[in-house]
């Protein structure tokens, strides 16, 4: 098959999104089939040297980029009326790009007539791409974007942080009326697929469930990593309410009181004010928390590796790659029951302790409780392994994906 996949944001080191597309788009190629990689910036990541995958840029104004973000353009930046619409969006305090890469990709798809036999859309769930697009769609949905609008605003301190934050999620609406018109919707889990009935509307026989997984050949046990003492790591960006850094901090606090050389590295952006900062200073842990950003995927896997504890406390995933990524390597996991994640960690006790959302008390006591017994986490991570190979690799996705695929293609077929 020809294969168009869309992605409004593609930097794997940003999100699960960019890590979806490169992972996907290579076990697609395996497969025999053709994939265009269409993006945005950050534009996506692809691995190298696979043939039958390609890379077409479809630029914005990149309003969000480093280190000027929230910028206004030059006047000879401006090329037509989707440019400006974007920009406007941005100043008065929404954000554009769903919306305005699912119009570029519209006119993109529509110059192309005849060239793809499918189109996959990475949860743009733009207006755009309710058109005609010369080719059945298939959009992945990782979860509704509503759940982390509410986790915001429930963390939202004062009415203009409110108001702010129901105005940079104005695309929502958005993305609820698109996603009801779908007609075939793929979802990462089971947690997920209830979210997208629930919240966004989704007829539920619409909405098929293929886990996706980790790299296991890169994310895999290196014995001759020592373990370092007291390393906690985690992936996250420091203040997303959805993440629950917040809570690990705290709980690490505690934690430190049992366990002085505990201490965590954080893959993700530092936020130098809000939450986290203001409990780190509180709790004097300068020297206990570290955050790394950027960095490759070999030096990750060595972070992984290394660490005697991997660390999910998220509010809600809909399915938690990190919590799959560290499985894969044999590092032990503590993970939320949040979400999905359950899904992933399997049952508390068998792949990984398992603690209710925002409990720092209970993190703190799976923290402790893992840091005193060598032989438990041993057997969690040699299970948390096992249940990656069987359950959730890329390859396994891929193949799922396609089958989804064959269906959106027959079910528009002439008859």
């Amino acid at each position: 098959m020809r294969i168009a996949l869309l992605t409004y944001k593609g930097n794997p080191y940003c999100g699960g999104q960019g890590v979806y597309v490169r992972h996907l788009s290579r076990e697609l190629a395996r497969l025999g089939h053709t994939v265009d990689v269409i993006g945005a910036q950050p534009y996506p990541v692809l691995d190298e040297g696979v043939e039958g995958v390609t890379l077409t840029e479809l630029p914005s104004l990149d309003l969000y980029r480093s280190p000027d973000p929230f910028r206004t353009p030059a006047r000879d930046e401006y090329r037509d009326w989707i440019d400006r619409l974007e920009v406007a969006t941005m100043w008065t305090g929404g954000f554009p790009e769903p919306l305005t890469f699912s119009l570029r990709a519209r006119r993109h798809l529509a110059a192309r007539r005849g060239r793809f036999d499918v189109v996959h859309d990475n949860q743009t769930l733009g207006y755009g791409l309710l058109a005609d697009l010369g080719a059945p769609l298939v959009t992945t949905i990782h979860h509704p974007i509503t759940v982390d609008r509410r986790l915001e605003l429930d963390a939202a301190d004062g009415w203009q942080r409110r108001a702010s934050v129901r105005r940079w999620y104005g695309f929502t609406r958005m993305q609820k009326r698109v996603a009801r018109r779908l007609p075939s919707v793929l979802t990462v889990s089971g947690s997920s697929r209830q979210e997208i009935v629930g919240h966004l509307g989704v007829r539920e026989d619409r909405v098929r469930v293929v886990h996706i997984g980790a790299d296991t050949e890169l994310f895999s046990p290196d014995p001759a990593v020592p373990e370092v003492p007291g390393r906690i790591v985690t992936t996250s960006s420091a203040d997303v309410p959805l993440k629950g850094l917040v809570h690990l901090v705290e709980a690490l606090a505690r934690l430190r009181t049992a366990h002085p050389d505990a201490h965590l590295v954080v893959v993700g952006r530092r936020a130098e004010d809000g939450p986290v900062a203001r409990l780190i200073e509180r709790h004097g842990l300068a020297g206990a928390v570290e955050f790394v950003k950027g960095i490759s995927d070999t030096e990750l896997v060595g972070l992984v590796r290394g660490a005697q504890i991997a660390c999910v406390p998220s509010l809600y995933e809909g399915f938690s790659l990190p919590a799959a990524e560290a499985m894969a390597t044999g590092t032990p996991l503590v993970a939320t029951t949040g979400g999905a994640i359950p899904e992933v960690a399997g049952p508390d006790g068998e792949s990984a302790l398992a603690v209710p959302p925002g409990d720092a008390g209970a993190l703190a006591a799976a923290l402790g409780r893992l840091l005193g017994d060598p032989e438990l986490r041993a057997r969690l991570g040699a299970a948390g392994r096992a249940r990656v190979l069987e359950r959730f690799t890329w390859a396994k996705a891929a193949q799922g994906t396609v089958e989804l695929y064959r269906a959106a293609i027959a079910s528009t077929a002439p008859r």
